[in-house]
């Protein structure tokens, strides 16, 4: 459960217009969590592959919880992902700066994915609330 509620967290600071729309007064809270959307960023990014690596590791969940095996790899791809996405300046920063070619595919990956960032976060909402249910249902 815990993995689907800050999946939902990080979908709601990747998807600050959709939320907007729906609730004006939240522009605020919004405001004081954008100086630190990098460190979130990068501690979801850093927090989604540790649950890939934990999925892969977990494999053979699959012949036991196979649909609990898919959610958790998806869920934990879609928060790589978009940690990857809100991150990126520190992680450019901090790990990618040192190596030329390293930071020219950071920044054709980020130029890929930045007019997806929305999308991303409505799925990630999406799987968020699958994974919180599926934690109910499968355990």
């Amino acid at each position: 459960m815990f993995w689907g509620i800050t999946l939902i967290l990080l979908s709601i600071i990747a998807v600050p217009s959709l939320i907007l729309s729906k609730k004006p007064n939240a522009k605020e809270l919004l405001e004081k969590i954008e100086p630190y959307q990098g460190w979130i960023g990068l501690v979801f990014c850093f927090w989604g592959v540790w649950g890939i690596i934990s999925a892969i590791l977990n494999i053979g969940w699959l012949t036991t919880n196979p649909i609990w095996w898919t959610t958790l790899l998806a869920g934990n791809f879609v928060e790589a992902t978009l940690g990857f996405m809100l991150g990126f300046g520190l992680i450019n920063k901090f790990f990618l700066s040192k190596n030329e070619a390293a930071k020219e595919k950071g920044i054709q990956l980020r130029e890929k994915l930045a007019p997806k960032q929305g999308k991303l976060g409505v799925l990630g909402l999406i799987v968020g609330g699958w994974m919180i249910a599926a934690s109910f249902l499968f355990f």
